[in-house]
């Protein structure tokens, strides 16, 4: 049966109070309007098709960018939810039309299927999703008939005492027969305190004709759960994380403190990988199996091996070697590759670089744009110069290379095969394979300076005492 999918993504989101419009605001790994295209994504509809309207322009460059099939219909006038599908349906669709509010990210595809599953098996001119909450103040009722079927839906403001204290609740999502919707728009008016056309209208025009209107409960109350303001994207947040991490933990991942480790939906993590606490993993990032990540790392879409060690470190566009040791306090900027079994230790940061394996900088290191070979080891305190002011350079430094404390490389140089350099040396020359580079000022003594430069301090004094021991 052909399908269509609506999602509506017109709306202001006033109480958001900012210059992002609400469903490009992002949530664990996609925006709140992505996470509802990833959920309709299975139902493998002939179209989908986005109503924007506020910030139109900003909201299609964004679906553009994510899912480039969708299309988009602009509702310059925000005239109600029913308004916006009857501008949206096309002309020749049949089967099945589903309407999704994107701002509901936590619906699951699974919960969204079985929406559309019972709806066609039942031939129904309507389905409505429901959710059965525990306090539904502020909810539209799912009002049933004795056939079990949907009479109307009540908003709050209009409801009975009895009605209100139905606890089963109108989640925004519907499926529909695509004739039938169409018809049914072609009644909808305006004449109502917010002169809008509604789209719940729709199935008391349909129960009216005799048509049946399901009703199909979601199993998670939470995946129907909306966004209207910060402090409910945040409670949504959380949410979504705790389902992450539930499930990467039931797929054999070890997660020891899940209140603190967040991870995109977009993030795979292999087994028997151990997230230690504040951890956040982000967008495109792979942790292999055996891993582990934590304390206080964030991983930027960068790819870990298996068996690697990442602790207090930050790392975006990287890749980290199987069996590679990364941290405490080191920076992996983009661009950044690091070999099997290779080393960056203490406060050092790599850009644009690579480690061959086996190979360490284990301490007080920058290297910007710069390439080592195999089982080198690069001394504390190095650096490579690789900015003249205006451009960028590279250095090269070989394999077996062992490099001393405080040597600076001024890019473009190459160091050779088993090279060695002497502590304190300003590298800007080529070094052979197997030589000693040395590049600093002879040692020069000025006996009895202190005396004469700095007379009366306390240093002059122990100089003063240290040479009359020596008498």
């Amino acid at each position: 049966m052909s399908r269509t999918v609506i999602v509506l993504a017109a709306g202001e989101g006033k109480r958001m109070k900012s210059a992002l419009p609400k469903m490009l605001h992002p949530l664990l790994g996609r925006s709140l309007v992505g996470h509802v295209l990833a959920a309709a994504a299975p139902l493998a509809a002939a179209r989908v098709i986005a109503v924007v309207g506020n910030r139109a322009d900003q909201v299609t460059a964004h679906l553009t960018e994510i899912a480039p099939a969708v299309e988009t219909v602009l509702q310059e006038q925000q005239n109600g939810t029913g308004h916006a599908v009857r501008i949206a349906l096309p002309g020749d669709a049949d089967g099945t039309v589903i309407v999704l509010n994107g701002d509901v990210p936590l619906l699951g595809a699974a919960t969204l299927q079985a929406l559309v599953d019972a709806h066609e098996k039942a031939g129904a001119a309507a389905t409505v999703l429901a959710a059965e909450v525990a306090n539904p103040t502020g909810l539209g009722r799912i009002v049933r008939g004795t056939d079990g079927l949907l009479q109307h839906i009540v908003e709050e403001r209009d409801a009975t005492q009895e009605q209100r204290a139905i606890r089963e609740i109108n989640a925004g999502i519907y499926a529909f027969d695509a004739a039938l919707l169409r018809g049914a728009l072609g009644s909808l008016n305006a004449h109502n305190d917010q002169g809008e056309e509604y789209l719940t209208d729709v199935f008391g025009a349909l129960v009216a004709q005799g048509r049946a209107v399901g009703v199909h409960v979601a199993d998670d109350a939470d995946e129907t759960l909306g966004c209207n303001d910060r402090a409910e994207l945040a409670h949504l947040r959380s949410l979504l994380r705790d389902r992450i991490n539930t499930r990467l933990m039931r797929d054999g991942v070890t997660i020891n403190d899940p209140a603190t480790t967040w991870i995109d939906v977009t993030v795979n993590v292999g087994r028997d990988a151990v997230i230690e606490p504040n951890t956040q993993l982000k967008g495109a990032t792979e942790v292999g199996e055996g891993s582990v990540i934590g304390p206080d790392v964030t991983l930027i879409d960068t790819v870990v091996g298996e068996g690697a060690k990442v602790v207090r470190a930050h790392a975006e566009l990287a890749e980290i070697g199987d069996g590679a040791n990364v941290g405490p306090f080191a920076y992996l900027r983009p661009g950044t590759t690091l070999g099997r079994k290779s080393k960056v230790g203490t406060f050092v940061e790599l850009k644009n670089s690579s480690l061959g394996e086996g190979t360490k900088v284990p301490h007080l290191s920058y290297l910007g744009d710069t390439t080592v070979g195999e089982q080198s080891n690069i001394g504390a305190g190095n650096l490579t110069a690789n900015y003249n002011g205006t451009t960028k350079s590279r250095t090269t430094i070989g394999s077996h290379v062992k490099t001393s404390c405080d040597t600076t490389f001024v890019a473009p140089v190459t160091i050779g095969d088993g090279a060695y350099t002497a502590a304190g040396s300003v590298i800007d020359k080529d070094v052979p394979a197997g030589a000693l580079a040395v590049a600093r000022a002879h040692q020069r003594n000025i006996e009895g300076w202190v005396a004469r430069a700095r007379a009366g301090t306390a240093a002059a004094e122990a100089a003063k005492n240290a040479a009359k021991e020596a008498e």
